[in-house]
């Protein structure tokens, strides 16, 4: 009798332990679930622009093989992801300053690294106008801030980047005409002007019909029509900055 309380005592006391254990397995995993979604919702933002400088990494060895379609292309889908990190990371309330670092990185490897291949030929002074564009937009990175809500100081890189990826598409490379805009957009991002903060997927509902349509421009329409939208998108923001792109209206 005593041995079968005892035996009894002990399968008790085993079950007790086995759903301890599996109880504490539960909340750790739990646990670990949690630490998950915050690690996700925390870094949404930043893999947004690790993709962004993927891009422009991609970009660069498509320009140097000789694949130029390829390396524009890239460019305007680098173009998509910087619109996206932030609004992302605002939306998810994970604004932090690695996110930010990692923002201009990708900006300085995508819209100016990337982007000024495209203007490079054997010419000494066109390798010049390369070296010149990249100092741009490094300085325009670096001193973007303007000291006014909701504006930057000098125009915003991705868009002189997404205009002269698209000419050089539309024009076939023509480099007169690539040396005369790639000046131009270089004088537009060291000025002094303001240009509003672009949260086009924060504002009305039509810019955000607008970045969707960008999207269906590049994943599933030929390279003419795609060039044409994002000109046209790029150009409007230089045009009417604060009539069409401004945050506020």
């Amino acid at each position: 009798m005593k041995s079968r309380l005892k035996s009894t005592g002990f399968g008790i006391t085993s079950s007790s332990a086995f759903f301890q254990d599996a109880n504490k397995l539960l909340l750790n995993e739990q646990a670990n679930w949690v630490h998950l979604k915050e690690f996700a919702r925390k870094n949404a933002a930043n893999a947004l622009s690790v993709a962004n400088m993927v891009m422009g990494m991609a970009s660069i060895l498509c320009s140097l093989n000789g694949h130029h379609h390829a390396a524009c292309w890239l460019v305007l889908i680098g173009y998509l992801l910087d619109l996206a990190d932030g609004a992302v990371a605002r939306r998810l309330n994970a604004c932090s300053a690695l996110g930010a670092k990692l923002d201009d990185f990708a900006d300085f490897t995508t819209f100016g690294i990337a982007t000024s291949l495209i203007l490079r030929t054997p010419s000494l002074l066109d390798n010049i106008m390369c070296m010149l564009y990249v100092l741009s937009v490094f300085t325009r990175l670096c001193f973007f801030s303007s000291g006014v809500p909701f504006m930057y100081r000098g125009l915003p890189c991705i868009y002189s980047s997404a205009i002269l990826v698209c000419v050089s598409l539309l024009t076939g490379g023509n480099m007169t005409v690539l040396r005369i805009l790639a000046l131009a957009m270089i004088l537009f991002m060291v000025s002094q002007n303001f240009y509003p903060h672009d949260r086009v997927l924060e504002s009305q509902a039509w810019k955000k019909g607008v970045y969707i349509g960008g999207v269906v421009m590049v994943f599933c329409s030929s390279f003419p029509p795609a060039c044409v939208y994002y000109l046209l998108w790029s150009v409007s923001y230089i045009l009417f900055p604060t009539t069409l792109w401004s945050s506020k209206v």
